[in-house]
């Protein structure tokens, strides 16, 4: 371990090194190679189509929020979790899901964080106060309840392999008494005017909050929310669409390493480097869904039509499966303000032609799964 331009450690009373980092932006000027400039404007374009894609998406709210409970996924898998896609969309439909039921529930905080930062943006600026809030819906109520919920640590924590004492640590984060003005100097860089590219300084401030790890728990989470709202409210994206933990879980031990190679070594740009080609390959890959699932409804549609069901009430039940991809025949007559022999029939005829199929096993209330869709939603996220 050395000390750099990017921070040092120093030795604290119980006998370890805590690392202290510097504030941004870098004091060695990133160096913007050709192959780094290449990445950026790779990025830069994947992004903005990505934005394109999704506005003309038959209902893009749709995709969003199917999309924010896979990123909520992923993310919680970084952290341990073991949960599934069709476990969280069970436990919203008030099914049993097969994974520990608190492992659901962090999923589901996650999403409720999400929500409210994109939700909050609208009258509060990234701050201390605004991660604090996310933090404390994102743990509330789990595994991570006794770790402060909302608050910045008040002990000393450190990176390690799981049961890993102090003195084991790979990582050992500033001393609690260094974290407020640690993540006050953050919130004023997030703010400061610059020249420098938003998809580069996120990516800078996504590195230095996971050094600070100014939390007991989530800081991973917490981190990976913030590009998000970085990127949502500096209007780079017009819909909170950028997620980058699946390219995180495939990519774990290099984003670990390369985080450490900052502290230590000031290698920044091969931070960068990987970052963007994050954003490039995230963005592809949501593009390519996005058309998978246009496709999947042009083809259901034609599917109704070559059956002979072609209702208004059918195209409708359609378009309301891609909302609720578990549905039952009072969810039907609640939205599309039908009957319930109408909205019975529909199920029939829709479960004859294989687009649902019953998973409750009941007599009365049955409940019934859009498979097709959630099997191309849920790609990347198998445990």
């Amino acid at each position: 371990m050395q000390d750099g331009q990017t921070g040092k450690y120093l030795i604290q009373p119980g006998g370890y090194k805590a690392f202290i980092p510097v504030a941004l932006p870098p004091i060695k000027p990133i160096k913007y190679s050709e192959k780094l400039r290449n990445i950026l404007s790779e990025a830069d374009r994947a992004l903005s189509r990505l934005d394109g894609v999704v506005t003309v998406l038959p209902n893009s709210d749709l995709f969003i929020a199917m999309y924010v409970k896979k990123e909520a996924l992923l993310s919680s898998q970084i952290e341990g979790t073991q949960a599934s896609l069709e476990g969280v969309l069970r436990f919203e439909a008030n099914l049993e899901p097969e994974e520990d039921i608190n492992e659901v529930k962090e999923v589901i905080n996650y999403i409720k964080a999400l929500n409210y930062g994109i939700a909050r943006l609208s009258e509060l600026p990234i701050s201390n106060r605004l991660i604090k809030e996310i933090h404390k819906i994102l743990i509330q109520g789990n595994r991570g309840t006794s770790k402060i919920p909302g608050e910045f640590r008040k002990i000393q924590n450190w990176i390690g392999l799981p049961g890993a004492a102090l003195s084991d640590a790979i990582f050992v984060p500033p001393p609690p008494e260094k974290v407020p003005e640690l993540i006050s100097e953050l919130e004023k860089f997030i703010h400061q005017k610059d020249e420098i590219p938003p998809l580069v300084k996120i990516a800078l401030i996504h590195a230095q909050f996971e050094t600070i790890h100014p939390f007991l728990d989530g800081n991973g989470r917490v981190g990976r929310l913030l590009i998000t709202f970085y990127l949502y409210c500096k209007k780079i994206l017009s819909h909170p669409l950028l997620y980058l933990s699946v390219y995180l879980k495939k990519n774990r031990s290099r984003y670990y390493d390369l985080l450490m190679e900052i502290r230590e070594q000031d290698r920044w740009e091969e931070w960068l480097k990987f970052f963007l080609e994050g954003i490039k390959e995230v963005s592809e890959e949501a593009i390519i869904l996005a058309k998978e699932i246009i496709i999947l409804k042009e083809k259901l549609l034609k599917t109704l039509f070559l059956n002979k069901i072609s209702s208004i009430y059918a195209v409708e039940f359609l378009n309301l499966l891609f909302i609720k991809p578990i549905i039952t025949s009072t969810d039907i007559v609640k939205n599309l303000n039908t009957s319930k022999e109408t909205a019975n029939q529909l199920i029939k005829k829709f479960e004859k032609i294989n687009i649902i199929r019953e998973i409750s096993g009941k007599k009365r209330y049955k409940k019934y799964i859009f498979l097709d869709y959630i099997n191309i939603i849920k790609r990347g996220t198998e445990l």
